[in-house]
């Protein structure tokens, strides 16, 4: 039998790979600190983002440290503005034609009470969270399949497996929820096909998602209570994205890996 233990793993864990992460546009958010530190670990990255201008001045700024970057644009609910992303991604020189790993990240969310959530209000979420997920997983499956091998990572929440938490309301918890059926799913389906697929479930952190105007120390003031007794920071959430990416996770499929400072034990 041939042996799948995987390539030395030392130095920079994403040497000569191509990454895709949505939702990576905004300064102080998960995907762009994502893109900062695979960049780091030797990753061409393309950022991905609904504001163009934004997303294309997050990878100039991250270019300026090292690596190749690329900003696009790419709305996760419309399928063919996700098929024309991955489509200018394999086209990319820096990327040798190859999506080596899939951070779907994108999301919004609403705090609103069940009898509250309009249908309006649910497509606005679930057509981001959820069905974003799927199309942009969609679309990047062909080039993975083609190639043998890939890691697609999704960004969950926490308020998935409590059923709610500091925001979003109960359409954003079913919609993260979905999320992780869905990542399970790819991993059985895939896996035959070299492709791993996981999902994280962040706790509170300290980004702009939120867009509630809580301060950080605010932020701090709820979680006094866990066992890390604070919050956690974008790039705390970047590292496990990086485990899940890299060769140190080669036999991990189909998981999900808590992120939240020990706020929910299972």
């Amino acid at each position: 039998m041939p042996s799948h233990f995987p390539r030395a793993v030392t130095g920079r864990l994403l040497e000569g790979r191509t990454a895709v992460i949505s939702g990576a546009g905004r300064a102080r958010g998960i995907g762009k600190a994502t893109a900062r530190l695979f960049l780091q670990h030797g990753a061409a990255v393309a950022l991905l983002d609904l504001d163009e201008d934004e997303v294309a001045q997050a990878a100039l700024e991250l270019a300026e440290g090292g690596g190749q970057t690329i900003g696009l644009r790419c709305d996760v609910a419309d399928m063919e503005s996700c098929r024309a992303a991955i489509q200018r991604v394999l086209q990319w020189g820096a990327s040798g034609g190859r999506i080596d790993v899939l951070v779907n990240n994108a999301g919004i969310t609403q705090k609103r009470g069940v009898v509250d959530i309009t249908d309006d209000d649910y497509r606005l979420v679930t057509d981001v969270v959820l069905r974003g997920t799927i199309q942009l997983s969609q679309a990047a499956i062909p080039a993975m399949r083609q190639q043998g091998s890939g890691s697609i990572v999704a960004v969950s929440s926490m308020s998935a497996q409590q059923g709610g938490g500091i925001f979003g309301g109960a359409h954003y918890c079913a919609a993260k929820a979905g999320v992780l059926g869905f990542t399970r799913a790819l991993a059985r389906e895939l896996g035959p096909d070299g492709i791993r697929a996981n999902a994280i479930t962040p706790g509170l952190t300290l980004t702009d998602f939120s867009r509630s105007g809580s301060t950080d120390e605010a932020k701090h003031a709820v979680a006094k209570d866990w066992p890390l007794r604070r919050a956690g920071s974008p790039d705390e959430i970047a590292g496990a994205c990086l485990f899940l990416a890299s060769d140190l996770s080669s036999y991990v499929t189909g998981t999900t890996l808590d992120v939240n400072g020990g706020a929910y034990l299972r």
